[in-house]
């Protein structure tokens, strides 16, 4: 809450490419935190004590305004970064005013609800399905599209995928990163692909470091990739400097089509 109150969390955003078009086709807002004395805390230290101790929802709620804001700057600028997503918590996506605070965030800067994916976790769907299938149909006819993200970690059935309004698969940056190691990784993903593709969702697949894993998601018809092969996480300033960069990787690509 402190570092709310002290302007220390700040927003980067991470690209995602399409692998049919070798251009951009969105971002994923991604929480810093700058701690005066301590310096940069990883997200991974600070995140998982917002949820323990109750916090995550305020901290989620600044990470909505800020992203929706920066979106809005965005498109008022001309700049054309696709839609941003933003991820969402247990905590927030099982309470019942979170459509409120959504409807809040977007209102208070005049963003179209078609500008923002919203993404949320396995493990966060079966705390109160009902509830959480609430939440996301009413994102979704606000325009907002769906993602669950981390796809393969958790335990979550077809059942259940088939239940909920979702747009989008994430496969796991676990998944990607063994691919060129593991025989047993590669399948999980080709699987991935393939039911997201069944039940009409794209696929983006996490963590993509090399063109080794590029290649391989490609040819078994992932749709979007984000990762360090790319870009990492910027500050907006950086991000469209890299946008506008014409020897960003990926741009020779992007041209050539």
């Amino acid at each position: 809450r402190k570092a709310i109150e002290r302007d220390e969390l700040m927003l980067h955003y991470q690209p995602r490419i399409s692998l049919e078009s070798f251009a951009p086709v969105g971002l994923e807002a991604l929480v810093r935190w700058q701690h005066g004395t301590l310096g940069r805390v990883p997200p991974s230290d600070f995140i998982p004590v917002a949820e323990s101790t109750g916090l995550i929802r305020p901290v989620g709620d600044w990470i909505l305004r800020a992203a929706c804001r920066q979106a809005r700057a965005w498109q008022t600028d001309g700049e054309a970064v696709g839609r941003v997503a933003v991820n969402v918590s247990a905590q927030q996506l099982c309470w019942t005013g979170f459509t409120q605070s959504v409807d809040d965030a977007l209102a208070t800067v005049g963003l179209a609800g078609d500008r923002l994916e919203v993404e949320v976790t396995e493990s966060s769907l079966v705390h109160d399905v009902q509830l959480a299938a609430a939440n996301l149909e009413a994102l979704r006819e606000r325009g907002i599209q769906i993602a669950i993200d981390d796809f393969g970690t958790g335990f979550s059935s077809l059942k259940l995928l088939r239940q909920l309004p979702l747009d989008a698969v994430k496969i796991d940056l676990s998944f990607v990163r063994e691919i060129e190691a593991h025989p047993e990784a590669r399948e999980i993903v080709r699987t991935i692909i393939a039911m997201g593709h069944n039940l009409g969702m794209r696929v983006v697949a996490e963590g993509v470091e090399n063109a080794n894993q590029r290649d391989f998601l490609a040819e078994h018809g992932c749709d979007e990739i984000q990762g360090y092969l790319f870009s990492p996480p910027l500050p907006p300033d950086e991000l469209i400097a890299w946008f506008h960069d014409p020897e960003r990787p990926g741009r020779q690509g992007q041209a050539a089509r």
